[in-house]
């Protein structure tokens, strides 16, 4: 007979669930759902469930008693085996018969055997032994070890905290040039690895809670900006007991379909555990243009500092009259608003080189985001100001991210990660930024494995709408369980609603870049959706005569694209 748990996973510090350490249990409650009424009522006496009303087998009714009975059941064994009071969580998923459950836990090794012990009992519904079955898992629970404690970390320097679905990566490494601009030694994580002062002490994914663990055992950091994914959110949790400061960019549809996260909403409550665990004299910077994250005001504790685009967004208004903070733009300017102040402003957007003269509407958002977290965590006005103006769209500041060179013949080509929509149509907005009047946008498009089907033929059908040219360069270390036929079929797909059929395809994502380069005119620009092989395209781009653009190269090519033809 199958199991009933069909995951028991460990989360070592705030999670989805709990402001603290947890463990997550995926049950198959199959044999709940088909019970008879007599069976699940004779269930729910013998945990102690009131008022039970299990419903017809295989009912919508059955399983709302499901949900609430599988809660009650942990409870019932926590209390039998001599814990008097614990939190639990229950959640459905998109599966009828898979619940979520969740509690805290002290003792990992007791925790565990707990939800093993859950599980036997659920195995054990359809029968005739359930009583004897919820006695002998509260004494197995007994009588386990305890066992080690969480690993959770309390920081011991201030920590900046940065989520969201696109611009985490580039607001964390503004934030960390800021503080190295004023002198502090600065480690931090993200989707590349860990950064001391600097210098990569370690590559990989970091965007996790070993991210934040690594960068605080160099006893020489003195700030910590760590980049929170929403795996690791979901996986393990967050490694720190808490943050000083929270940033939340935007919440925009990406990785659904993963690990029981189907909707955009769902997404959402996964990236406010960041600003939930903001310490109460801290900040959460929070984008106000954004309903979902601005929602998450009213479940922090720490004091609210928004960012818009628009000086008179309604969450600015309520912001400041609740006694926060907020960064907007004025004029131009990257002003600060207090409440019963006037505006103070920091610097003009044509001044900062990551926005391209404010042509580049994310990346506005990104140093609205990283202005604010930076003054929040106690960096002075003017040292801010000079690492905005400082920190620049190329290879050394942000690598991966909007990085603009200049081939021979006046061909321009944009690198960007562009993952996902809100990023890929990003991608071509500062393409048309910078293009010449009357000259081509050529695009190579990729995708990694781990999306669902729709958002793949998304991408296609925007990169094939929204340029001139389509190309596709495969990702062979990311397929993730796919292959590139299947891929291809699912960008073509997207690419042929728009009315653009037979896109080509390269095996990577620097022969499409050579492809793409090698047929564009003078005027023309070139961007690569690159996630694989980023080194490689840079090495490609010298060794074929190109340069990474200067702040004042990108400066004239915004002026010559926004030239009358």
């Amino acid at each position: 007979m199958p199991s009933s748990l069909l995951e028991l996973r460990v989360l070592e510090g705030p999670n989805l669930y709990f402001p603290r350490a947890a463990i997550k249990l995926t049950l198959d409650v199959s044999g709940l759902s088909v019970a008879s009424e007599e069976t699940a009522r004779r269930f729910a006496t013998r945990i102690g469930l009131k008022n039970p009303r299990p419903g017809a087998p295989d009912t919508g009714f059955r399983q709302r008693f499901a949900l609430r009975a599988v809660g009650r059941l942990v409870r019932a064994v926590a209390q039998e085996s001599g814990t008097s009071r614990l939190g639990v969580r229950v959640r459905s998923t998109s599966d009828p018969h898979q619940v979520v459950v969740a509690f805290p836990w002290r003792n990992r090794t007791r925790a565990q055997e707990m939800g093993r012990a859950v599980g036997d009992v659920l195995d054990a519904v359809p029968g005739a032994d359930i009583e004897a079955a919820v006695s002998a898992a509260a004494q197995r629970v007994a009588a386990a070890e305890g066992g080690p404690a969480p690993t959770t970390i309390l920081p011991r320097v201030p920590v900046v905290a940065v989520t969201g679905t696109n611009g985490k990566t580039t607001t964390s490494r503004m934030v960390a040039h800021i503080a190295r601009t004023h002198g502090l030694h600065v480690g931090w994580s993200n989707t590349d690895g860990v950064y001391v002062d600097g210098v990569m002490v370690e590559s990989g994914d970091y965007s996790g809670p070993s991210g934040a663990g690594r960068v605080l055992s160099f006893p020489e950091v003195e700030l910590a900006v760590t980049e929170t994914a929403r795996g690791g959110i979901l996986l393990k949790g967050i490694g720190l007991v808490r943050n000083d400061v929270s940033v939340v960019t935007n919440v925009t549809a990406d990785h659904l379909g993963l690990q029981g996260i189907d909707t955009v909403d769902q997404l959402a409550e996964v990236k406010a555990v960041v600003p939930r665990i903001t310490r109460r004299s801290g900040w959460a910077v929070l984008n106000a243009d954004d309903p979902r994250v601005y929602a998450m005001r009213s479940m922090i504790k720490a004091r609210p500092w928004v960012f818009s685009r628009d000086v008179d967004s309604p969450g600015v208004r309520d912001t400041l009259t609740d006694g926060g903070r907020a960064t907007v733009v004025i004029d131009g300017w990257v002003s600060v608003l207090l409440p019963d102040a006037d505006p103070d402003p920091l610097v003009e957007l044509l001044d900062v080189p990551m926005t391209l003269a404010g042509l580049s509407r994310f990346n506005v958002e990104n140093t609205l985001a990283a202005a604010s977290a930076a003054l929040a965590v106690g960096i002075p006005r003017d040292v801010v100001v000079e690492g905005l103006r400082t920190f620049r769209p190329d290879a050394e500041h942000n690598p991966g991210r909007m990085n603009f060179f200049t081939m021979p013949r006046d061909v321009s080509v944009v690198m960007d990660l562009a993952h996902n929509e809100a990023g890929l149509e990003a991608m071509v907005e500062i393409m048309n930024g910078v293009r010449a009047p009357g000259r081509r946008i050529l695009l190579g498009l990729g995708v990694v494995g781990d999306r669902t089907d729709e958002l793949i033929e998304k991408l296609g059908e925007i990169a094939a709408r929204d340029s001139d040219v389509v190309a596709i360069g495969h990702k062979e270390h990311y397929l993730r369980g796919r292959t590139t036929d299947e891929l291809e079929v699912l960008m073509r797909a997207g690419a042929e609603r728009v009315g653009v059929t037979g896109v080509p395809a390269y095996p990577t994502e620097v022969a499409v870049l050579a492809a793409l380069v090698g047929q564009a005119l003078p005027g023309d620009v070139v961007g690569l959706m690159c996630h694989a092989e980023r080194q490689e395209c840079y090495d490609w781009i010298a060794e074929h005569g190109g340069a990474p653009d200067t702040s004042d190269d990108l400066a004239l090519k915004v002026r010559r694209a926004a030239a009358t033809p």
